[in-house]
């Protein structure tokens, strides 16, 4: 019996450490159970064979590990997997309660202090260290930056050429027992993004409304069940934005994001604030020299910039950067029993 078939059956110790990115949550998986990954995979076509092959062992990790009991509902991680070549530390799946995503810049965000926590980069003190990684969309990099005793200050995630796809396409939700005509700009980011202004839906960024915005966004991606972008990417979440002010350094909005099925953001969303970016280059409002700064629902904020423009139509693209911090907040030891009866776990919504 191979050890893939032999780990669908066998109880066994799973280490995970956690942290949260400005109050979203991320619980890394370094060590995997031997033989769980198919060799000499790229990590997208490691994501790709995962989610083709019914009851896929890692599949069955993700859900233990993110759903109830030892989960919840808006749970996210990510596996640690070698790289696609030399060029990167290490690559890294992507997981929610439904799935493996393509892209996370929260994510991206606290592996750079997970690779410096353990020695995988050395630290640079006063100065910056860059932590590549492969993820499904790319290679990626977060730029740790460190104070003059060697603490990081804050690390930067720098993402994959992103851009607007498409300019005020119209989707009818039924809202309230009415047919509501929506707006939707659509980015990609690493992810396909649907960016929505919450003052046609007359609602404002607040965690009291966070049903409402899981709602509409499922109606939304309910209307577009066959988009594909680049034939591999589909809507993988909706950005309800706020508008707040403008300086001449920076744009600032709130957001609401909502990724997978009805999972909300807690952070502004590392991907998600590309996809932002994208839109807000496009439309001439922010440039190398102006940013962005991103509040969440739960009031947390990144700040992001254009490190590079590249001439594109019908919009332009852009290398996005996005700063922020994590914390550290545990490390467990999950013990995984296949013959447990609720095994690999439930959710109630």
């Amino acid at each position: 019996m191979s050890t893939i078939s032999t780990l669908t059956q066998q109880p066994f110790w799973q280490k995970t450490e956690d942290y949260h990115t400005a109050g979203e949550p991320f619980r890394i998986v370094h060590q995997l159970p031997p033989g769980i990954l198919t060799p000499n995979l790229t990590v997208s076509q490691q994501r790709l064979s995962i989610i083709t092959t019914p009851s896929h062992p890692l599949d069955l990790l993700r859900q233990s590990l993110c759903h109830e009991p030892r989960g919840h509902a808006d749970m996210y991680g990510g596996f640690i997997t070698p790289p696609d070549d030399t060029g990167a530390h290490f690559g890294v799946l992507f997981f929610h309660k439904d799935g493996f995503s393509t892209a996370c810049g929260h994510g991206t965000i606290a592996l750079g202090y997970w690779a410096v926590a353990h020695g995988i980069v050395e630290r640079r003190p006063g100065g910056t260290v860059d932590v590549m990684v492969d993820v499904p969309s790319g290679r990626v990099t977060a730029i740790v930056t460190f104070d003059g005793g060697g603490d990081v200050v804050c690390v930067d995630f720098v993402n994959v050429l992103s851009h607007q796809i498409s300019s005020g396409d119209e989707v009818s939700i039924d809202w309230d027992g009415e047919v509501m005509p929506l707006k939707m700009d659509l980015a990609f980011a690493g992810a396909v993004y649907a960016c929505v202004d919450v003052w046609d839906l007359d609602l404002s960024v607040e965690p009291s409304q966070h049903q409402k915005f899981i709602d509409i966004a499922r109606k939304i991606k309910s209307r577009r069940p066959g988009f594909l972008y680049r034939d591999k990417y589909d809507i993988y979440g909706v950005c309800f934005f706020e508008h707040q002010d403008e300086s001449d350094d920076a744009v600032m909005q709130k957001n609401a994001v909502v990724f997978a099925d009805g999972q909300i953001d807690r952070s502004p969303c590392g991907s998600g604030t590309c996809a932002r970016l994208a839109v807000l280059l496009a439309e001439g409002r922010v440039s190398k020299e102006k940013g962005l700064v991103h509040e969440s629902i739960v009031g947390s904020k990144f700040e992001a910039h254009v490190m590079e423009t590249v001439d594109s139509k019908p919009f332009p693209s852009c290398v996005p950067r996005v700063r922020g911090t994590a914390r550290l907040i545990g490390r467990m030891e999950f013990y995984i029993d296949p013959t447990d009866p609720i095994y690999p776990g439930f959710v109630l919504r």
